[in-house]
């Protein structure tokens, strides 16, 4: 009988190390639930991995915290837990779940910023997306030191704020800083690469040509208008006649306008964007303008035109004379 004790003691031993093999295979690999589901979770920075295995006790993800630390700390993946907002699923194994949160692999949100927006627009769809407060959005807008960096002529960031689809993590401090200044290296990248791909121009030559693609981005979007309507405001501008530009005006009317344009807003001289009391173009741009506008811009029109008039479709009539100009805004306006 002696002689079989050590062969089954041998069997019993390796059956518990099958066992346990098989166990610790089955924690590692194996869903965690079935079926799983979506979850959302944000780890913040500095925490623990003790914290960040008692928060996903509380989210109903892992049932041991123990475990699943001494897992971490077993593949020396502890230390590597990275802040931030993650989509996670319950079908995960736990190691496929602690590799995610190692490679930091975060949850990214949309954010669509269309053309022609003014800065306080632009705030108010980065606040609407929680990703940035609009106050911290206002400040970044007039970071001088942010716009140093980037090559932004003035004093804040309208015009430059690059009209773009984009996609940010939420971290922890909700920064506005990495949102302004990935839109001014955007408007960086797109116009150095489509208009000035050997030489950036000089400051006040940049200022003045995202100035008038900031106007022509708000009076047309027919895209074989833009240069017709930049190159109207050209003809304007070197016959000392003023622009006229109701966009302008109400830009100088600033966040608060009610959609009511006025004539008395239209005499006010008080307001530098008034380009009915003002000659040339306005102190700064009006909003940020798509890349087709600043080519426009750029590359105005050449043709002797000094009026143009919406149509109900959109479109514009383009005028020579206040004669001809006239007729068309009795044709298509005042009916």
């Amino acid at each position: 009988m002696r002689k079989y004790i050590l062969p089954l003691a041998v069997l019993a031993f390796l059956c518990l190390a099958l066992y346990g093999a098989y166990t610790v295979s089955s924690y590692l690999y194996a869903p965690i639930e079935e079926p799983g589901k979506k979850k959302i979770i944000r780890i913040r920075s500095g925490w623990s991995f003790d914290r960040v295995a008692q928060y996903l006790l509380r989210e109903n993800i892992i049932r041991s915290p123990l475990r699943f630390k001494l897992m971490a700390q077993l593949t020396d993946k502890a230390s590597s837990v990275k802040a931030g907002e993650y989509e996670v699923n319950t079908s995960w194994s736990r190691m496929q779940l602690l590799s995610h949160l190692n490679e930091g692999d975060v949850r990214l949100h949309k954010l669509l910023i269309p053309e022609g927006l003014a800065w306080w627009e632009t705030a108010r769809r980065v606040a609407d997306s929680g990703l940035a407060s609009y106050r911290g959005f206002a400040a970044q807008v007039r970071n001088q030191e942010l716009l140093d960096q980037h090559g932004i002529p003035g004093r804040t960031a309208e015009g430059f704020l690059y009209p773009e689809t984009y996609y940010f993590s939420r971290n922890k401090d909700q920064s506005a800083r990495r949102i302004v200044s990935k839109m001014l290296q955007q408007f960086r990248e797109e116009t150095d690469k489509e208009l000035w791909p050997e030489q950036r121009p000089e400051d006040e030559h940049l200022s003045r040509t995202v100035t008038l693609a900031s106007l022509v981005e708000k009076e047309t979007s027919v895209a074989e208008e833009r240069p017709i309507v930049a190159g109207v405001f050209q003809n304007r501008i070197q016959r000392g006649m003023r622009l006229q530009c109701d966009p302008t005006v109400i830009y100088g009317l600033g966040r608060d306008f009610d959609g009511n344009l006025r004539k008395s807003n239209l005499r006010n001289a008080d307001n530098p964007y008034n380009t009915y009391r003002h000659t040339g173009l306005p102190p700064t741009p009006i909003c940020s303008p798509g890349i087709a506008s600043l080519k426009a811009a750029k590359e105005p029109a050449e043709h002797d035109y000094l009026y143009f008039v919406a149509t109900k479709n959109g479109t514009h009539v383009f005028s020579r004379n206040l004669r001809q100009h006239n007729k068309a805004v009795r044709k298509y306006q005042l009916r």
